[in-house]
C-alpha cells in the first residue's frame, strides 16, 4: 500500500549529506577519527530534532495506551538469542562486551521482551503494550557501499520501539494496530512511504508475519526502510518463559494451564532515518528547512532550519 505521492521539485534537489554540511547538523569526519566509520555528531538543530522526534512519538505512541519505558541498553547474550538475535558469529549485527556474557542492545525489543521472563501474568493484565527510547547499537557487518551513506546506516542511533504482549487469538489484529499507529505517525510528517508485507524469505528467525515501511527519500532518490511491525507469535514468549494464566468462567470452569503469550513489535521512529527523510523531502529552494508542524512545539516553536551567516 502507498501513501501519498512523492513531492514535485523545480528546483535541484540535494541529498541529506549536502543539506547537513551546508546547515551544519552533521560532523562525520571527526566523529570518524572519535569512533570510526559510521558514526556522527548531531549538531545544532539536527539535535534538537532528534529530541523533538524522539519526545513527539513517544507523545503520539502513548495516548494509544502504551506504557513509556527506558531500558537498559546492555543485556544478557542469553536474552538476545531467545529474542531471536544471534549474538555471535562471523556475520552478528550484535557488540558482544568482552570477557562478559552481556552484549549491546540494536533495539528496545530485546530488553522489553525480557521484561516479563519467566512469569506468569494474570490474564486481566492482557494486553501489555510499551514504548520504549533506547539508543541501539548494531555492527552493520557486511553492508557498504553508497546506499549506505550518511546517516542512513550508522552503528549507534536512538529509536523509539513499540512492544505488545497479547492473547493469542489477538495478535493479528494487534499488528494491524501497530501498522496503523506507524503509517499515521508517518502521514502526519508529510512521508510519502509504502507498506510491505513482506516474503517469508525476508523474514529475520522470531517474526511469523512482518510489514516494512520504506519512505521515498528524495536526495537519495529512492525508497529506503524507515520502520518495520512483526508479529512473533509464541517464538519469543515460548524461549523467553512468559505465560498467562486463563480465567475460569461459568461456560468453562475448570482450572486451565497457563498458555504462552504472542509478542508483537513495531518502530515508531529510527531517528537517523527520519533525519534524512525528513531534510531530503521537506528542503527548501533557498537551501533550509521547513519543520513538519507536528515537531514545531517540540522544538520551541522553530518553523524553519535555515544556512548559518559566516
Amino acid at each position: 500500500m502507498q501513501v501519498g505521492s512523492p513531492r514535485d521539485f523545480n528546483f535541484t534537489i540535494k541529498d541529506h549529506l549536502q543539506l547537513g554540511k551546508e546547515l551544519d547538523l552533521f560532523d562525520f569526519d571527526a566523529a570518524s577519527e572519535v569512533s570510526g566509520s559510521k558514526f556522527y555528531y548531531l549538531k545544532n538543530e539536527a539535535v534538537m530534532l532528534e529530541m523533538a522526534l524522539i519526545n513527539w512519538a513517544l507523545s503520539e505512541v502513548m495516548r494509544k495506551g502504551f506504557t513509556p519505558l527506558t531500558t537498559p541498553e546492555i543485556v544478557r547474550s542469553s536474552i538476545v538469542e531467545k529474542c531471536g538475535f544471534q549474538p555471535r558469529g562471523e556475520n552478528t549485527q550484535v557488540y558482544s562486551v568482552e570477557g562478559t556474557d552481556q552484549c549491546l542492545i540494536g533495539t528496545a525489543e530485546i530488553p522489553v521482551g525480557g521484561i516479563h521472563m519467566d512469569s506468569i501474568l494474570s490474564e486481566t493484565l492482557l494486553p501489555l503494550k510499551y514504548v520504549a527510547y533506547s539508543h541501539c547499537f548494531r555492527t552493520e557487518a557486511g553492508a557498504a557501499g553508497a546506499a549506505s551513506r550518511g546517516l542512513y546506516r550508522v552503528h549507534q542511533f536512538s529509536k523509539v520501539e513499540m512492544f505488545i504482549l497479547c492473547h493469542p487469538e489477538e495478535s493479528e489484529s494487534y499488528l494491524e494496530e501497530l501498522i496503523g499507529i506507524e503509517e499515521g505517525l508517518f502521514s502526519s510528517l508529510g512521508f510519502h512511504f509504502k507498506t510491505m508485507d513482506m516474503a517469508s524469505a525476508d523474514l529475520g528467525a522470531p517474526a511469523f508475519r512482518k510489514f516494512d515501511v520504506e519512505a521515498w527519500m528524495p536526495g537519495l532518490g529512492r525508497y529506503g526502510e524507515i520502520s518495520s511491525a512483526s508479529n512473533c507469535t509464541d517464538y519469543q514468549s515460548r524461549r523467553l518463559g512468559i505465560r498467562y494464566r486463563p480465567e475460569s468462567s461459568s461456560t468453562n470452569p475448570k482450572k486451565v494451564p497457563p498458555q504462552f503469550v504472542h509478542t508483537l513489535n513495531a518502530t515508531a521512529c529510527a531517528v537517523p532515518r527520519m533525519i534524512v527523510c525528513l531534510l531530503e523531502s521537506c528542503q527548501q529552494e533557498d537551501g533550509s528547512i521547513t519543520i513538519p508542524e507536528p515537531l514545531r512545539p517540540f522544538m520551541g516553536g522553530l518553523q524553519l532550519i535555515t544556512p548559518k551567516s559566516r
